[in-house]
């Protein structure tokens, strides 16, 4: 904890934003960080709550108030220690986290939680600016060699682990740079990613070695890593986007939403995009359907591209402003929630089904046809939608992005290749308990991320990528060091 009565003497204050009108002008990070001596404070405010909630709000389970109370008293070194043990990567966490840790905070109560993300970025950002973080070379090698598919945070939260477990471990990723998601499904004015790149050249200096430009299941057969290979960790993420099989769908303008943020992100990044591979924003009418994170992205990019208007439109209803907490609490809410693209401009409309995307007469879309629909309990307590009669409506659209999530990982090559056993949701099935944990159903063959427990956030791929790092390593020397 920080100091005792803290959390009465100081207000929240957490880092602030780029005026909006300047911050659409550039793809670059736009977060105000704030001074350590207001860190300090923030940090004074964790209180003596007897339970620290936070700890199992957050899926990695970080020590919170132990780094809360450290950064109260400066001791910055030790806090970064701290983090470190529970979380590979807090830069990305600190940046892209929606913070569950922050809702479970017993402060949260009075709508006044601790500042923990704030807090998780400022402490890593002064260890690298100090130097304090350095490769974690392992003292002796064991001769197991370890392939890793995906460079997502789940990949590369295992193979960091298990290099320092001494482990010779190879990463393979299908793009042309590495970090999965993190590269290019999270735009750059939420994550630089030189962020990204000196995390790599950590793991690297580590032992870790990359393959970029190289498809699992299309340039290379699974099946010659299972044989050359001791293990095999399957992180490659949930890839396959729901769709929306609506009359229409099939005209020009209509994109899934990662492909959208994609081709905008190897461009930013430095690639060179043919025009007609660029999916472009400006000057258009964009509609984005899906209302979460990847939606906002969508938001986001199409605002800096310069869009005629952006529209976001969300099939469940609109959210509380607040939620209950004597419901809720310590758990993630329900409730309504802006985020900065959002705040950059933007219509947004709830309880909005697509019915029908209506083409110019050459192919290409320019309205959508919409209807209202309401939602009702059954009898026996399920949610049912209903159209609203007699609400149609038309909007606009130049440009359309499907931002409604992902169904599971994409079967069609490695998956099919190697025939490993899926859940009843399309993803790679194993469990995260007992003897085999996070095993496939072929032995030698790991799963971790999104690949096994569907489309999840960053820190939940760590969490999983770090857990399945020991399982292998009691797979191979049949007892292990690493964290659980």
């Amino acid at each position: 904890m920080g100091k005792p009565t803290g959390f009465m003497e100081y207000a929240r204050q957490d880092r602030t934003y780029q005026p909006a009108a300047d911050r659409v002008t550039h793809f670059k990070e736009f977060v105000l960080p704030l001074s350590e001596a207001d860190l300090s404070i923030q940090g004074a405010r964790c209180m003596d709550c007897g339970i620290p909630f936070c700890h199992t709000g957050c899926p990695v389970n970080n020590l919170i108030p132990d780094w809360n109370d450290l950064v109260y008293r400066w001791e910055w070194k030790a806090a970064i220690e701290m983090l470190h043990s529970t979380n590979n990567f807090p830069e990305f966490t600190g940046r892209i986290c929606p913070a569950p840790c922050e809702a479970s905070c017993t402060l949260n109560l009075d709508e006044s939680p601790v500042t923990i993300k704030t807090i998780e970025y400022s402490i890593v950002e002064k260890a690298w600016e100090e130097g304090w973080i350095q490769p974690q070379i392992a003292p002796h090698k064991s001769g197991r060699r370890v392939a890793v598919v995906g460079s997502g945070p789940a990949g590369l939260a295992c193979a960091q682990q298990l290099a320092r477990a001494g482990h010779s471990v190879r990463v393979y990723e299908k793009e042309n740079r590495i970090g999965g998601l993190l590269r290019y499904g999270i735009p750059d004015f939420k994550l630089n990613k030189k962020i990204i790149d000196r995390r790599i050249a950590q793991m690297k200096a580590e032992g870790v070695k990359f393959h970029a430009n190289t498809h699992i299941g299309v340039d290379i057969p699974a099946r010659k890593l299972v044989d050359e290979f001791h293990a095999v960790v399957l992180a490659g993420g949930a890839e396959q986007p729901r769709d929306l099989p609506v009359p229409g769908r099939g005209l020009k303008g209509i994109h899934f939403a990662m492909d959208f943020l994609r081709t905008n992100s190897h461009r930013v990044q430095g690639d060179d995009i043919p025009e007609e591979q660029f999916i472009s924003a400006t000057g258009k009418h964009v509609v984005v359907i899906g209302g979460g994170d990847t939606g906002s992205d969508c938001i986001g990019t199409s605002t800096r591209h310069g869009a005629a208007s952006v529209t976001q439109i969300e099939i469940l209803p609109k959210p509380p402003e607040k939620e209950d907490k004597g419901l809720t609490w310590p758990n993630w809410p329900n409730k309504m929630r802006t985020s900065s693209s959002q705040e950059e401009g933007c219509k947004r409309m709830w309880s909005v089904a697509t019915k029908e995307f209506l083409a110019d007469g050459q192919g290409n879309v320019r309205k959508i046809r919409c209807i209202k629909v309401d939602w009702q309990k059954d009898e026996s307590g399920n949610w049912q939608m209903s159209e609203v009669a007699g609400s149609e409506f038309e909007l606009k659209a130049d440009l359309v992005t499907l931002a409604m999530g992902f169904l599971h990982p994409v079967h069609k090559g490695m998956l099919e290749e190697l025939k490993t056993a899926l859940d009843n949701r399309g993803n790679v099935k194993s469990s995260t308990e007992g003897r085999n944990a996070y095993k496939t159903s072929i032995d030698g063959i790991f799963a971790a991320g999104d690949m096994r427990r569907g489309q999840s956030l960053v820190v939940w791929a760590i969490r999983e990528g770090r857990q399945c790092a020991r399982a292998v390593d009691e797979y191979l020397m049949k007892s292990s060091e690493l964290p659980r």
